[in-house]
């Protein structure tokens, strides 16, 4: 059986004529029209029985769950294969398919009849699939699921875990969710119902999924595995730049750089351990013999380097970091969308290894000073976000200060997890969560003291009294994935416009922070020395010398959320003042090169910076098509 699978705002069929003999009689010939539906086009060949028609049902359903749907149309659509069934039996099993929806809205076109159709498909990425389903890739897909699907134990454990659900407040409240009073904290509400429910999949593309095609940032790669994404010039510009911000405060912080292989030994001692103390799905490779994954984090990486310290504990806390580009996780295909969710993503991660719980506690507070700190100066302010907080409920008994002290440095409520007993290899674990405009929660920044992973690992220092013991590692990072900060900072460009805002991104991250547009060929000459100037002041500047109008040039400077536009006209050329077109404002002001250049810098001081990653010239450079 053949299925191509649409998600559809409407579509509109009108039977025209029997096509077959043994088509389906006393069939209306008006149009139908159905709306807010999933469209199954099914072929249904020869070999096809009851199974197939039962696992196509059942594969059905779970893709429209993912998406929210619960009307279902199937379209009988014989192009698909040239391999069909008898008629009589492909009736027979679309009405079987049919009754074994009827838990759903359910209908189906008539068979054998030629239909004329107009339909609307909708843009989000789950909205188009194909399957093909026979009763020997059953069997086989049985097979590889039992032989090959590996799943950590831990991740077994996170769908049984039994959490309790509190908000802590930061005079030290405890409150169970159900009786907490979110009137004044809607984020936080959003927050824990996403959280309690642990639904992660998406029914629709959030904002940012647009913007990041429209803005030329990154897109779909339809010829990679989902969850991949590519990045053009402008989405490698931020992202390079994030990253370097980021690494920079965490050097400055005291973390000494690293760099570790993406793919390990899956029968290593240490990784079976591990990796049934994680809960993440991975990618799985065979290479000459040898069982290997891709990693799902840096962590393993630097402390199997870790082992080979030898190391004091006048050395703790010792801090190790990694940028990783790129760690891999297998998440499931209904929860990949955009920049929010993604199979390959870079990750600031860095472990400092600490001689007690004291001197994790006093470090974790550092870096949860340095994490709400690295948010800010990336654009994210703390009423962006969320934190949660989670751990066991001994812990919690045992370090209540400690507990209390990191939700009154965060300065309002927090959602709080709690369990009874250890799952992971974690006692505490807190997470700064991004609330998008469909009310999804991401996690950015986050830190977690790990009292496993030292002794698995066989990281130890000499303490004191000259003896050697294990470190407690705290797991941080500052930024969460670069691909979500920009996610995060699109997402809030987007509540901007519906406000009546006018969206932006932080001016150090604008691929082009200054456009000149001359307004004759006559001034191109100028306007190249002009640029050069601007530009030696570590500014991206460049020029739209295209034979548009100026109106048209202006718009498209706007829209690609340019902050300041230069107009070189006669006037311009004479004068020794900048005309500065000011997005942000709409105004133009009149301002001395020096006036200009002071405030620029002003607004990107301490930020990195990068030249232009596209042609100077606006003449120079490719049309994207998305």
């Amino acid at each position: 059986m053949r299925i191509l699978q649409l998600h559809c705002d409407s579509i509109e069929y009108t039977p025209t004529k029997k096509e077959i003999a043994s088509a389906e009689d006393n069939i209306s010939t008006e149009t139908v029209r159905l709306e807010e539906l999933v469209v199954s086009f099914i072929a249904i060949e020869k070999g096809d029985d009851s199974s197939v028609a039962k696992e196509a049902i059942t594969q059905i359903k779970n893709s429209m769950e993912k998406i929210g749907c619960k009307k279902l149309l199937l379209y009988p659509y014989a192009h698909l294969s040239s391999n069909l069934a008898a008629p009589n039996l492909a009736i027979s099993l679309l009405n079987e398919m049919e009754t074994l929806a009827k838990d759903l809205e359910v209908s189906h076109s008539p068979f054998g009849w030629t239909k004329s159709y107009k339909l609307q498909v909708k843009g989000h990425p789950l909205a188009e699939s194909s399957k093909i389903i026979t009763k020997e890739g059953m069997a086989s897909t049985e097979q590889k699921s039992e032989e090959e699907e590996i799943t950590s134990e831990a991740l077994k454990s996170e769908s049984k875990i039994q959490s309790f659900w509190y908000i802590l407040s930061p005079d030290g409240e405890m409150t169970p969710m159900s009786d907490f009073n979110f009137a004044n904290h809607k984020k936080l509400e959003i927050l824990s119902k996403y959280e309690s429910a642990k639904k992660r999949s998406v029914d629709e593309p959030p904002p940012h999924v647009a913007m990041m095609k429209k803005l030329a940032i990154a897109d779909y790669e339809p010829a990679s595995d989902s969850g991949n994404m590519r990045f053009f010039p402008n989405g490698r510009l931020i992202k390079s730049l994030i990253e370097q911000y980021v690494t920079t405060r965490v050097k400055e912080y005291g973390g000494y750089e690293v760099e570790t292989p993406i793919m390990y030994d899956s029968h290593h001692p240490s990784m079976v351990s591990y990796f049934n103390r994680f809960p993440a799905r991975q990618y799985n490779i065979d290479s000459e013999g040898k069982k290997l994954f891709l990693r799902f984090a840096a962590c393993f990486g630097q402390f199997l380097m870790a082992n080979n310290f030898q190391l004091s504990y006048k050395n703790l806390p010792y801090r190790l970091y990694e940028l990783t580009r790129y760690s891999f996780r297998r998440e499931q295909s209904g929860e990949l969308v955009g920049l929010r969710r993604l199979r390959a993503f870079t990750m600031p991660d860095c472990h400092a290894f600490c001689k007690d719980l004291e001197q994790s506690v006093e470090e974790i507070k550092t870096r949860f000073d340095l994490s709400q700190s690295v948010l800010k100066e990336l654009g994210i302010e703390k009423n962006d976000y969320e934190m949660a907080i989670r751990f066991t409920e001994d812990f919690y008994n045992e370090n209540k200060k400690t507990i209390e002290n990191l939700v009154a440095k965060h300065g309002k409520p927090v959602l709080v997890e709690m369990w009874k007993e250890r799952f992971f290899y974690f006692v505490l674990k807190w997470e700064f969560n991004f609330i998008d405009n469909l009310g999804k929660a991401s996690a950015l920044s986050t830190d977690q003291i790990d009292v496993e992973n030292g002794n698995r690992y066989g990281i130890e220092f000499v303490d004191e009294n000259n003896c050697k013991v294990n470190p407690i590692i705290l797991h941080n990072s500052p930024s969460g994935a670069i691909e979500r900060i920009i996610y995060a900072l699109l997402e809030k460009a987007a509540l901007d416009s519906k406000e009546g805002k006018k969206p932006e991104l932080p001016l150090w991250l604008s691929p082009t922070q200054v456009r000149i547009i001359p307004l004759k060929d006559e001034f191109n000459e100028f306007c190249n020395s002009l640029a050069d100037k601007i530009s030696s002041k570590n500014v991206r500047v460049d020029i739209d010398d295209r034979n548009d109008s100026i109106g048209k040039r202006i718009r498209e400077a706007e829209k690609e959320w340019i902050r300041y536009i230069l107009v070189i006209g006669e006037k311009e050329v004479s004068s020794s003042n900048l005309s500065i077109r000011d997005r942000r404002t709409g105004n133009v002001r009149e301002l001395s090169f020096e006036e200009f250049s002071k405030e620029f810098d002003e607004q990107t001081h301490g930020k990195p910076f990068l030249g232009l990653n596209m042609p100077k010239y606006l003449s120079k450079r490719p049309q994207l098509m998305v």
